[in-house]
């Protein structure tokens, strides 16, 4: 039977934080107190650790809302996939607040707090927890980890491109295709059956690709890379990624100085 859990902390820094109390389950009751922001979840099973402090980037088109860094979005994923509470910290990253930079001094997102410290980079904090939470599992196999990992990169090369014929575009088909056929035979997901950490670094990424791309350059995955358009569809439709994903404007607007130049 769903129990609703409240939880309460008291913060030691300078300033009030918009803390977003996340609990993976049902859809959230939000009240407003003050300066912070209490998110409420359902939770089904008795919770067995103090939620995990988080903080990522917060929208720039709607108050109290996840902005559009998908690495944050990645950390996020990894959190609601292994079943684990968090408190969300949103940062504006346009104006850094100095609670913000006492712990994370180059003042990026996302940080992770770990045993009473803060720990930087995406990368560092999903293996993190794995080491801390291994169940349930999500290593993905050092011979699969790197499945799709050029992707991003030629899809911001794409993106930024202002020339038709630079060669930009078939640079993503081509990685967009590898990928295909890598799933064609692998699939659904990177490492067979079930989602892996993999899966989780290359979906944000993809979503960015989908949103960018349409909006930008009203370009969109080919209905030829079929396996790709069917990966897309499944994974952003999971309970996981339905939470964790930023609204269509706030990629749009982060993109937009990247497209303008």
């Amino acid at each position: 039977m769903a129990t609703a859990v409240a939880l309460s902390f008291s913060l030691s820094l300078k300033h009030p934080v918009a803390l977003g109390i996340r609990i993976p389950q049902s859809p959230a009751l939000c009240r407003r107190i003050g300066p912070r922001i209490s998110t409420f979840r359902t939770f089904a099973v008795a919770m067995a650790t103090t939620p995990l402090q988080v903080c990522v980037k917060a929208s720039v088109t709607t108050p109290n809302k996840l902005g559009d860094c998908p690495f944050c979005q990645r950390v996020l994923l990894t959190m609601e996939e292994k079943h684990l509470p968090y408190d969300m910290k949103l940062v504006d990253l346009s104006n850094k607040p100095e609670w913000f930079l006492q712990i994370s001094p180059e003042g990026k997102v996302p940080v992770a707090k770990f045993d009473e410290n803060w720990v930087p980079d995406s990368d560092v904090i999903a293996q993190t927890l794995e080491e801390k939470y291994p169940d349930p599992p999500l290593v993905t196999p050092p011979e699969k980890a790197s499945v799709g990992s050029k992707i991003f990169s030629t899809f911001i090369g794409f993106l930024k491109s202002k020339d038709p014929s630079d060669g930009t575009e078939q640079a993503l088909l081509n990685e967009l295709s590898s990928f295909n056929d890598y799933i064609k035979e692998n699939g659904p997901f990177i490492n067979g059956e079930k989602v892996s950490a993999a899966d989780l670094s290359l979906a944000p990424k993809l979503y960015h690709l989908e949103i960018a791309l349409g909006h930008y350059k009203e370009w969109s995955v080919p209905d030829t890379i079929s396996y790709v358009k069917s990966y897309m569809k499944t994974i952003f439709s999971m309970e996981s990624f339905v939470k964790t994903r930023p609204i269509p404007d706030d990629v749009i607007a982060g993109w937009r100085p990247k497209v303008m130049g």
